[in-house]
């Protein structure tokens, strides 16, 4: 029996930096991992794979290009997934090395194996030969992160009707793919194989995409996956898949239509992946996607056993994880961090990106906010035509009256990066005046700010003009 002060179940941006924060607190640690290869979902299956094949297929397609030098800009020939998904394994590589460097350099102990409680405080710990270990530790955490979720109904064998972890793994692309589920994940893949030239079809049976983004950007953004070629099915419920005779999908929606697709991809959203963890040994229960509750310093009921990350629901961020496990760290052993920030960067990476900060129009409109809006359109920036991006975006949100910042939202090249300049703005409490007072780099895409701005000013000068008219008029009539 091995004792630890602290084991970490998964390896992930939660668990890799609740295992560093605790060893640097001069604390005995352990990280299991179930894989072979450290990282989690985030290296491994989600993150850094999908954002760096969107990168090879921006670069491979010749997108990219045409919108520099024509239309008839092409490749020779569609990139196959070999060339795809060659630098997204590099990379994928990379960051592996850098985890493993992290956790080594600061004397963390790893561990390979499917982990389970048996107690509170006992933890087992089986390899891949079937040798079992047990673990005493003072304090736990689990980041175990999600699997893909199913629909009820639908079977998936991950040749024909696969999830988004069986997609980086094809070995050809499809000529036609239908996506499941028209969320964040379905839709950023969509995009990319739609860049490819598959004929892609998404179904949702919700009848509006990306509930939480701003409707402008929404509408912007569907009208340029529309023109790239993604067909949006949205009200409509997949009730089976079945495979044909000839080896294809053939989907049969709740309302009696069929459709038969080459590949079918479900995308209906992420479960705790906590089914393998014994938690009922430890006193822990989850909820109905296994997901485990946690109060503001993460812990569980089980006081000394601590959660982070997806697995904890919302935001499910890579980023947001691996703060959540350093602060748990923190709070086990009674090291002072303050609470992370509400004002928290989000990211699309589809085609085109999407990033913001703060709150939408609708969400203002709900709680009766009085707000004006400002924005740039690439178009007007000499950086946009420079990267051929004339569709994107930057929309400033501000308080009526005292001109404080609310919402950052962005849309096209660079918008994820390019959302980080609102958002130490608004955490700082600046107003809309900052950006208009101060230069920004010719030419970038952060003039982008001070065209927002100046444009939402001059909608506030004509308001007031207005209401000055408005107060003038009795005065003459006296």
């Amino acid at each position: 029996m091995e004792r630890f002060e602290l084991v970490v179940i998964g390896s992930g941006p939660g668990g890799q930096r609740a295992a560093v924060q605790a060893a640097k607190l001069g604390r005995r640690v352990a990280i299991v991992e179930r894989r072979r290869e450290l990282g989690g979902v985030c290296i491994n299956t989600g993150t850094v794979p999908s954002k760096t094949l969107r990168e090879a297929v921006l670069d491979l397609s010749g997108r990219r290009q045409r919108r520099l030098y024509g239309e008839s800009y092409a490749p020779k020939q569609r990139p196959d997934m070999f060339a795809l998904m060659r630098r997204t394994h590099q990379v994928m590589q990379a960051e592996r090395e850098v985890v493993d460097a992290q956790l080594a350099r600061n004397g963390v102990t790893v561990m390979n194996g499917t982990a389970w409680f048996l107690g509170p405080n006992e933890i087992a710990v089986t390899d891949v030969n079937g040798v079992t270990r047990t673990l005493t530790t003072e304090h736990a955490v689990i980041a175990t992160g999600t699997t893909p979720g199913l629909p009820d109904g639908i079977h998936v064998d991950h040749k024909v009707v696969l999830t988004s972890d069986d997609l980086l793994c094809m070995e050809t692309l499809p000529k036609d793919l239908m996506i499941v589920g028209g969320g964040i994940v379905g839709l950023e893949y969509g995009c990319m194989l739609a860049a490819l030239g598959v004929k892609v079809t998404l179904v949702d049976q919700r009848t509006q995409l990306l509930e939480m983004v701003d409707r402008e950007l929404v509408d912007a953004f569907c009208t340029q996956a529309r023109e790239m070629g993604l067909t949006l099915r949205l009200g409509e419920q997949v009730a089976n898949i079945v495979t044909g005779a000839h080896g294809h999908a053939v989907v049969t929606m709740k309302s009696g239509k069929r459709v038969v697709a080459e590949t079918v991809l479900v995308s209906a959203g992420r479960r705790g992946a906590t089914d393998a963890l014994a938690l009922d040994n430890a006193g822990i229960t989850v909820d109905e996607r296994g997901r485990i509750p946690v109060d503001a310093h993460y812990r569980t009921v089980t006081p000394h056993i601590y959660a982070v990350g997806d697995v904890i629901g919302f935001p499910a961020l890579a980023a947001t994880s691996a703060e959540q496990g350093r602060l748990a760290a923190c709070h086990m052993f009674d090291e002072d961090a303050p609470a992370m920030t509400g004002t928290l960067p989000f990211g699309i990476y589809a085609i085109p990106e999407i990033g913001w900060v703060g709150a939408n129009e609708a969400e203002l409109t709900a709680k009766g906010v009085p707000y004006e809006t400002g924005v740039a359109r690439y178009r007007e920036i000499a950086r946009g035509h420079i990267l051929g991006d004339h569709e994107g975006m930057l929309k400033l949100i501000f308080h009526l009256d005292t001109l404080e910042v609310l919402g950052v939202w962005c849309m096209g090249t660079q918008a994820t990066e390019l959302v980080h300049i609102g958002q130490a703005v608004m955490q700082l409490g600046g107003t809309v005046e900052y950006f208009v007072r101060n230069v920004f780099n010719y030419p970038t895409l952060a003039e982008c700010y001070k065209v927002a701005a100046l444009n939402g000013m001059n909608k506030l000068r004509a308001l007031h003009a207005e209401l000055e008219s408005d107060d003038e008029e009795p005065r003459a009539a006296a």
